[in-house]
């Protein structure tokens, strides 16, 4: 497609499908392809999209929405953000260049380090430097103008060499959803902010900080956090979050509590703001474990030493 040659598929969601394939100059890359399945078909990979008349007005929507996230993606060249390369029309919808990253996600690396039911996820020092990485490529996406919308653990890539990355933004996802048809593809539970299950409440950088403390929630807790959308979400969190006392410093909670606030207004109110709490000197954990040091350290000092790798 394109003149890039297709090696493998190595990811599929219900907007799309993602390709390992090797660019006319012999690059590796990944392709990212519009297809929502909600809306469209193709008969074998190679055919043109299929699009029922009922769908075509929402899809080209989509499509024009995907193709503007390429041409913004491709404007922004940071270590923490993947790279659009290219973008280009084919098979009757549209297809994102990438630079092919190997590594894990984030997600990947919770589960492993749950399995082990050590008395901590990460450590402290971890999470720190892992999101100091994550909010340095949230920043300058804002400051493009961009939402990612779709924070999740899952959507972190830590490569091989120790670099934390946003990947899988959801521009289209969320024009979608405008036009009404996507209500569960567009939420991922736990870490989908309260105002984007209402319809007409303002979506912004607030919903982006939201997911960010929910991350940093299932880094510390090792699974997702209670879902937006349930009314006893707050009542859980808190009580959840209360357990935490002891393993993590109280800095770092409060943290997290604060960016996931139901109230958008009470969150704080840019990445900016978040970095600057971060990277605050945090108060000493008050339990085993407390004289770990937060200088910055490799992500996952501890996998290094007693973790498999997730399996890819």
């Amino acid at each position: 497609m394109g003149g890039y040659r297709i090696v493998q598929k190595i990811g599929a969601g219900g907007f799309g499908i993602v390709y390992r394939a090797v660019s006319p100059t012999g690059q590796e890359v990944a392709l990212k392809e519009y297809l929502p399945a909600a809306l469209a078909s193709r008969a074998h990979g190679d055919a043109p999209v299929v699009v029922e008349r009922s769908n075509r007005a929402l899809y080209r929507i989509g499509f024009r929405s995907f193709l503007e996230e390429g041409r913004a993606l491709a404007q922004i060249v940071h270590p923490n953000v993947v790279s659009v390369l290219n973008f280009f029309q084919e098979n009757e919808t549209v297809y994102l260049v990438m630079n092919y990253l190997e590594g894990a996600s984030l997600q990947q690396f919770i589960v492993t380090s749950a399995s082990l039911e050590h008395s901590k996820i990460f450590r402290e020092s971890t999470i720190r430097s892992l999101f100091e990485e994550v909010l340095r490529g949230l920043r300058v996406v804002h400051q493009y103008k961009m939402l990612h919308l779709d924070i999740k653990p899952g959507n972190i890539l830590v490569t091989d060499d120790d670099r934390a990355v946003l990947i899988d933004f959801g521009a289209a996802r969320d024009v979608l959803h405008q036009g009404g048809k996507f209500l569960q593809p567009m939420f991922t539970p736990g870490f989908s902010a309260p105002e984007m299950y209402r319809r007409g409440q303002s979506i912004g950088p607030w919903t982006d900080i939201y997911a960010i403390g929910a991350c940093m929630f299932s880094c510390m807790k090792g699974c997702p956090p209670p879902d937006a959308a349930k009314p006893d979400c707050r009542t859980n969190l808190d009580a959840m979050a209360y357990e935490l006392r002891g393993k993590y410093s109280l800095a770092l909670i409060d943290l997290m509590l604060s960016c996931m606030q139901t109230d958008p207004q009470a969150r704080p109110h840019s990445v900016l703001s978040v970095q600057k709490a971060l990277f605050r000197p945090p108060q000493a954990v008050q339990a085993a474990g407390s004289a770990e040091g937060y200088q910055a350290t490799q992500f996952f000092p501890v996998a290094s030493r007693s973790l498999s790798k997730p399996a890819r």
